[in-house]
């Protein structure tokens, strides 16, 4: 059968600052999903990371589906209410406009989604992150379908020989999406120096050379540029499937042990780590770092198993202490250099308005006519040069 797979996500409120939602707007999510779901999704499974909630849901009526949208819409805005209920901090953070219009890009949530034949054995994992940008899955991507070194199913399943074809989004295009298909492994440097920059290159899907199918899809929204002034990181959400024509949950959870650089944390102003954490895990440290979990399921008529925490291992134990050592040290710089995002990632945070008026203060001394003569003369002079 033709299932499509749908995962959105938003910050609708959190305790205390950006930690996580509380029990209670969860619940009504939940409630909301159930009640209203009925014969238009098969299956669905929320759970939250950060101060986030995403949504799951699995059905047969394609990607952008209006009333599958608006239904998890919907249940954010019953889970505002919620939040507004009980104080929380941010409440409908995420909801920029005040109405549903056709589908929920450009509208705030996170949403990435994979229409596919439904295999025999489908299997897929669901990576959801908190205080970072889209470009954050960049590199984890690159490892799992574009480099041996991280996926021996590169040298060892067949159907994988023929390699991937990225799909890159330039997200600083504002006047509609801005793509590039590169295929790997023949473009492989061209791929590589777009996803460098993960602020403006973004993976948008990967597709498979042996048969076509859609092996992975990322949200790319980004609420900077939606909002046109700051709102926050865009939390993004990953939908990969795996086993099979595709690179294994292993391989595609692995490269996550680097617990790599992004952007994001405090403001979505800082340089963070990625830190690998369990499904639920909250923000404590300096609203950081940046979180990821992973989900894994099977999936059969478009009913979903329970699902299996990826990162809940002891091996991802070894990882995120390592990734807490590299960010606290990071944090030891606090504004100076690297630690802090580039000025063009600020440009709508109060760094602006500082540097506007500290410009206006700025004196600029000229040198005197008879003064600049002067040394031209001399540097001429020095050179060997006769002087004007």
């Amino acid at each position: 059968m033709k299932l499509t797979l749908s995962v959105i996500k938003a910050d609708v409120g959190s305790i205390g600052g950006h930690i996580c939602p509380s029990k209670a707007l969860v619940d009504t999510v939940k409630s909301y999903i159930r009640d209203h779901g009925r014969g238009l999704i098969i299956d669905h499974h929320i759970a939250t990371i950060g101060d986030d909630v995403h949504i799951l849901m699995t059905h047969t009526h394609g990607d952008l589906n209006s009333k599958v949208h608006e239904l998890a819409w919907n249940a954010f805005f019953a889970g505002t209410e919620t939040a507004k209920g009980q104080g929380l901090y941010g409440a409908g953070q995420d909801l920029l406009k005040n109405a549903f219009s056709g589908n929920v890009r450009g509208l705030g949530p996170a949403c990435a989604e994979i229409t596919c034949t439904e295999r025999p054995n489908e299997s897929f994992v669901l990576f959801a992150a908190d205080k970072t940008e889209p470009g954050a899955y960049n590199l984890p991507l690159y490892l799992s379908f574009a480099d041996p070194m991280h996926c021996a199913g590169f040298m060892l399943s067949p159907p994988m020989f023929k390699g991937f074809t990225f799909r890159i989004m330039d997200c600083d295009h504002v006047d509609g999406d801005r793509t590039i298909d590169l295929h790997a492994p023949e473009d492989l440097y061209g791929i590589a120096t777009l996803l460098r920059d993960n602020s403006r290159y973004v993976v948008e899907g990967i597709y498979s050379r042996y048969n076509g199918e859609k092996a992975a899809a990322v949200s790319t929204s980004r609420l900077r540029l939606i909002a046109g002034k700051y709102t926050g990181k865009d939390d993004p959400v990953c939908l990969v499937r795996v086993q099979g024509n595709f690179p294994s949950v292993g391989e595609v959870t692995e490269p996550y042990a680097i617990a790599h650089y992004v952007a994001g944390t405090m403001r979505g102003s800082h340089n963070s780590v990625m830190m690998p954490v369990k499904t639920g895990s909250t923000m404590t440290y300096f609203d950081g770092p940046t979180q990821v979990c992973a989900q894994a399921f099977s999936v059969h008529d478009g009913r979903l198993t329970e699902a299996i925490d990826m990162f809940d291992h002891p091996v991802w134990d070894v990882v995120r202490n390592r990734a807490s050592e590299k960010f606290i040290e990071l944090r030891r710089q606090g504004f100076s250099g690297p630690a802090m995002l580039g000025i063009h990632e600020l440009e709508y945070g109060g760094v602006v308005e500082k540097l506007k008026e500290l410009d206006e203060r700025f004196k600029v001394t000229k040198e005197d006519e008879g003064t600049r003569k002067s040394k031209a003369q001399k540097v001429k002079a020095e050179a060997g040069e006769d002087a004007d």
